[in-house]
């Protein structure tokens, strides 16, 4: 995944660690509070119950879209300010290109009050073209078409505690792609004649269903010791006004495990899969992407069913001595995309690995900065965020 990240302020973050807070800039007012933000920042002075707000620009570039400029967002805190409670997190991105190209992504857990509710779920809005490569698991290495549309995707948990650490409610997932055209891109397939996919006009689906969370997690952005584990079964009907119809059953179990005091050993597993009709392109399983299967852009493989499992080693500080706030971890991760049992086979999984480094950004909450790296035999990729992988 050819995807490269200017982080700004980061320089300026770490260039300012040890300088002191007193110091002052009269000459410019937006300078101070530039650099009374990145202060506050480094040297994290809030009290653990208190809420934290954190926002930084961002320069990228993507060969789909060329120049991103976009801002990304992060809110954490605590119900009623009570550190008894998990932690919850807001996370936020929006962006545009120099293409007419933007788009708008969310992303939340949040626990009420003795964590009683818990609310799961992200939005992603965007005009934003979609590498396609083909449907299976021996999609070609360059990628077919290049598929401009806007599409809006709305998953949304709402979930009660009925248990200590169980949780169960409803379901809901709204996927719309408008206004789908597939290009050649760079006029490299003029030769070659493919069948559109399932989906390719465009279609609009509304699932609805049922899931049950076992969650012992209290930082969903750093776990260091706890289980968790998702089962969920949506239903895409055109009862409720979907295009299609299809079911989905979507898992996904973690497991983290603390070595010592700083290092963790994490795992997760994921299964995804469709059946009971025809499933859209654009809503079938898709490998990788900043979470799991890191170093494959998402989508490189679909189909209609996913497996895929990863590993990682955390290094949350790493014993420097001269400063606790850095880190780093090391990863590795296996899967595949499949439409029948049988047609999985052990020459045909995937694989990537790669390594990242952390910055301690709430020190008091136990939330990094990460950097990561990842390796695949397909292609490479970079990324940068709050919080871990998963």
């Amino acid at each position: 995944m050819r995807k490269y990240y200017v982080f700004i302020g980061l320089l300026s973050l770490i260039v300012n660690t040890n300088t002191s807070a007193q110091e002052k800039d009269s000459d410019s007012k937006t300078f101070g509070f530039l650099k009374e933000y990145v202060n506050r920042i480094v040297n994290d002075t809030v009290s653990q119950e208190k809420s934290q707000f954190f926002t930084y620009p961002i320069i990228g570039y993507r060969p789909e879209t060329g120049i991103e400029f976009g801002a990304a967002s992060l809110y954490i805190y605590y119900a009623n300010e009570d550190t008894d409670n998990r932690l919850s997190e807001i996370n936020s991105y929006g962006f545009f290109t120099l293409k007419s190209q933007f788009g708008l992504r969310i992303d939340h857990a949040m626990y009420s009050n003795e964590d009683k509710w818990f609310f799961l779920g992200d939005l992603n809005f965007e005009k934003f073209p979609i590498k396609y490569y083909g449907i299976g698991n021996k999609a070609p290495e360059e990628n077919i078409a290049l598929v401009d549309a806007t599409q809006i995707k709305i998953r949304e948990r709402v979930l009660r505690r009925i248990a200590e650490n169980f949780y169960v409610g409803l379901e809901s997932d709204f996927v719309s792609l408008n206004n789908v055209n597939f290009e050649d891109p760079d006029n490299r397939n003029q030769n070659v004649d493919f069948t559109l996919p399932f989906g390719a006009e465009g279609t609009t689906n509304f699932g609805l269903g049922a899931g049950l969370i076992y969650d012992e997690r209290r930082n969903v952005l750093n776990e260091r010791n706890a289980f968790f584990s998702e089962i969920a079964f949506l239903d895409y009907n055109t009862f409720w006004e979907s295009s299609v119809e299809f079911s989905r059953i979507v898992t996904d179990t973690r497991f983290f495990k603390s070595i010592n005091k700083r290092n963790v050993l994490a795992m997760q597993l994921i299964g995804e899969f469709n059946f009971g009709g025809d499933v859209p392109f654009n809503q079938l399983s898709q490998m990788g992407g900043k979470n799991i299967m890191r170093g494959y852009f998402r989508g490189r493989f679909r189909d209609e069913n996913q497996i895929a499992a990863q590993i990682e080693y955390r290094m949350l500080p790493l014993d420097l001595g001269f400063s606790n706030r850095l880190g780093a971890t090391v990863f590795a991760s296996a899967g595949d995309v499949f439409s029948n049992w049988n047609e999985l086979e052990a020459n045909d999984i995937k694989w990537a690995t790669g390594a990242g480094i952390r910055f301690l950004l709430f020190q008091q909450k136990d939330v990094y900065l990460r950097f990561d790296y990842a390796i695949t035999p397909d292609e490479n990729g970079f990324y940068i965020g709050v919080g871990e992988a998963f």
